[in-house]
């Protein structure tokens, strides 16, 4: 999971990747939003953008290698049934609990939740 730019702007010079705050209908925003609507650590007022990406799912009804532990010996295994073939249908709920954990992780680091977790 990434935001704004993401990884993008590592490639960035500082004056390239910076948002430059301007005044839009009366309001303060940013003329581009490369952090993504997060600034150290915490949301700057702009839309909150993020890309996501998942990795295939490995239940795949063709021949794998796998090893197998009684034996200790490397094994060829299919999977059958109906497994995960396909993230689609749970990638929503996947995304949002990603989301929040990363905004309560935000909100703790930047201290707007307190008494929660204590860090040690």
């Amino acid at each position: 999971m990434e935001f704004g730019s993401g990884f993008q702007s590592a490639s960035l010079k500082g004056s390239q990747n910076n948002d430059s705050y301007i005044i839009e209908d009366g309001k303060i925003v940013t003329a581009t939003n490369h952090a993504g609507g997060i600034n150290g650590g915490i949301s700057n007022g702009m839309p909150i953008t993020a890309r996501i990406a998942f990795k295939p799912v490995p239940s795949i009804a063709r021949p794998q290698k796998t090893v197998d532990l009684r034996k200790m010996a490397e094994v060829e295994m299919t999977v059958k049934g109906r497994h995960d073939t396909c993230i689609v249908p749970r990638a929503v709920p996947v995304v949002e609990a990603m989301m929040a954990i990363i905004l309560c992780d935000f909100a703790l680091r930047a201290g707007l939740i307190q008494g929660v977790v204590k860090w040690t």
